[in-house]
């Protein structure tokens, strides 16, 4: 968009069928759903500055030889288990999770206890999402707007949970350390209201028809789950680098695909409207 802007000719790859990269995830998690409006707003400003966008196209090192400028801002993949029963028919990445939650049973073990794991615990619990329902959202959290209580309080009317989650993570510390100060203890909140589990110190041993088998606290357990969604971070897709790089053409990396840890919305626009100011 920034490029385009400032008048340059801009044709922007995507090989899935939409625009929006992890944002697309980010946006169908309850609360998140302000989203929505970001893409929207890009949909928006891509058209009017006649960038040309190609959905569902992988963009080949032959046909980028052909332009002045390359920026990669491929983005992220999930990084898969590397343990016994890693590629069981329960397992499913985040991102499975998050586009076909219908995928995901009754009983889950999440993987990871990061912004993505609670982002997915929060996606699994809820039946119906508050956020966008006052009076629900009211209701879940006691809050009487008609003041007929002291202090606009009432008691809270915790929802049922959709599903029977566990969180996991490796780290002995506390699950959600890193969330925003302001906001990560209403996600914890927000699960705990859910009846999940949080478990931290765990080390997972093996996936197989019986469950997950971990150890925790010196025991070791099999949590009899029907799926396990991984959520233990992401890996930069790099794949173009390599054949751009022995090709002579300058590459500039931007986003997800140049640092993955802490995927960072923010930092990624910030960067892309950097690089295209300097072109």
């Amino acid at each position: 968009m920034t490029a385009a802007q400032r008048g340059h000719q801009v044709v922007l790859f995507e090989r899935q069928a939409e625009l929006g990269g992890q944002f697309n995830y980010a946006r169908k998690i309850p609360g998140k759903e302000e989203f929505n409006e970001t893409l929207r707003y890009y949909r928006v400003m891509l058209e009017k500055y006649a960038v040309d966008i190609r959905l569902n196209s992988k963009a080949s090192v032959e046909e980028l030889v052909t332009f002045d400028e390359v920026v990669l801002a491929t983005g992220v993949q999930p990084r898969q288990l590397a343990i016994p029963g890693a590629d069981h028919p329960s397992v499913l990445s985040y991102a499975e999770a998050i586009r076909e939650p219908q995928r995901v049973g009754h009983k889950v073990a999440v993987i990871g206890s990061g912004g993505i794991g609670f982002d997915v615990a929060e996606l699994l619990v809820n039946q119906v999402p508050t956020a966008l329902d006052i009076n629900a959202w009211c209701d879940e959290w006691g809050v009487d707007l008609e003041i007929n209580q002291a202090g606009g309080l009432k008691a809270p009317q915790h929802p049922a949970s959709a599903r029977e989650v566990v969180m996991l993570q490796r780290k002995t510390s506390k699950p959600g350390k890193n969330l925003g100060k302001t906001t990560g203890w209403v996600h914890r909140a927000s699960l705990k209201q859910h009846g999940v589990t949080m478990l931290a110190g765990c080390e997972y041993l093996q996936i197989d028809d019986q469950g997950l088998h971990i150890r925790h606290q010196d025991t070791v357990q099999v949590l009899a789950v029907d799926s396990i969604v991984v959520c233990a971070g992401q890996e930069s897709v790099r794949d173009l680098l390599g054949p751009l790089e022995k090709a002579g053409i300058r590459v500039q990396i931007i986003g997800g695909a140049e640092e993955a840890a802490e995927l960072d919305a923010k930092r990624a626009i910030e960067q892309g409207t950097q690089v295209a100011a300097a072109l």
